[in-house]
């Protein structure tokens, strides 16, 4: 049985992870008391106790608590944005390729994509690979999350019976190109410039649905070319290409369509000369939790989808 530490179990993510886990025969959740979770050298030897530490911590926090962790053989997956372009840190999104997933099995050091960065990367990655999509293309990307992402100060103000009527309707956010996503979606992907960004939170718990539109001039190769791209590099049940045209409704793709989902539907819409590429998933799933579990079973050697809602 793998012992198992989450430090910053009382977060959003940390409390999906603590769900997805909980359950489970082959994991022994370790806990601290509530009196010394910010004494470090209890910290600490929980966390050089444990096979595995989560850390769903603010950045600096969790940069504070990967330092103590001095076991060799203890992995830190990391959910805050800290670490996620680190060379030294594994990128937790295996699917993009062989070496992204041998640095997730091999490394003690994993970080967790950022939500939105997850679907734009899952979506432009391959088209650079490919050669579809230059380096230096201009991309700008939208991405409707649920109010979750935003944490619990967030959830708290959406489920406030007396909130402002301004949260009725879908908000834009990050509105001076400063998202703190955009480091990551600009080097995992190789781009020469970061992406013109807007995310939009929206009166509804979890799900996500990030679009990347492109020009026909804007790559070399066809709408078809992109669709072939995706069905070679996404083949699993986690992260899968679709052909299905919307979600229920003719014409529509709904964010919430994997809520509570672990997994990644990417599609592709529009015609020859206006492209429109989608991936949906659950922001507090693929965008967080499930992905931080993903990373952790495969370090420990076990099926990659174990533990997980598909």
């Amino acid at each position: 049985m793998k012992k198992v530490f989450i430090d910053g179990g009382a977060g959003t993510t940390g409390l999906r992870i603590v769900e997805r886990l909980s359950g489970r025969e082959d994991i022994c959740l370790l806990s601290i008391a509530e009196e010394k979770r910010k004494d470090n050298a209890a910290k600490k030897a929980i966390m050089n106790e444990a096979d595995v530490v989560f850390l769903c911590l603010p950045d600096g926090a969790a940069v504070e608590s990967a330092q103590l962790v001095d076991n060799p053989n203890t992995v830190v997956i990391d959910a805050s944005t800290a670490h996620r372009t680190l060379p030294d840190w594994a990128y937790g999104f295996p699917e993009l390729g062989a070496g992204f997933l041998e640095k997730v099995k091999n490394s003690k050091r994993i970080a967790v994509p950022g939500c939105h960065a997850s679907g734009f990367i899952a979506l432009v990655y391959p088209l650079i690979e490919a050669g579809i999509l230059d380096k230096d293309a201009l991309i700008s990307c939208h991405s409707l999350t649920g109010y979750s992402g935003g944490g619990k100060n967030m959830i708290a103000e959406y489920e406030d019976e007396h909130r402002s009527h301004l949260l009725d309707a879908p908000m834009q956010y990050g509105l001076g190109q400063q998202h703190k996503h955009l480091k990551e979606m600009k080097a995992i992907c190789g781009l020469a410039n970061a992406p013109l960004f807007s995310p939009i939170v929206g009166d509804f718990y979890s799900g996500m649905l990030v679009s990347v539109p492109l020009f026909a001039k804007q790559i070399s190769g066809t709408i078809e070319d992109i669709k072939q791209v995706y069905k070679r590099k996404y083949t699993d049940e986690l992260v899968y290409f679709s052909e299905t045209e919307g979600d229920g409704k003719s014409g529509f793709a709904a964010a919430v369509a994997l809520e509570r989902k672990d997994s990644m539907r990417i599609a592709v819409y529009g015609n020859e000369e206006r492209i429109l590429l989608t991936a949906a998933y659950d922001n507090l799933g693929k965008g967080a939790s499930g992905a931080a579990i993903e990373c952790m079973n495969i370090a420990l050697g076990l099926p990659k989808t174990k533990g997980l809602e598909l």
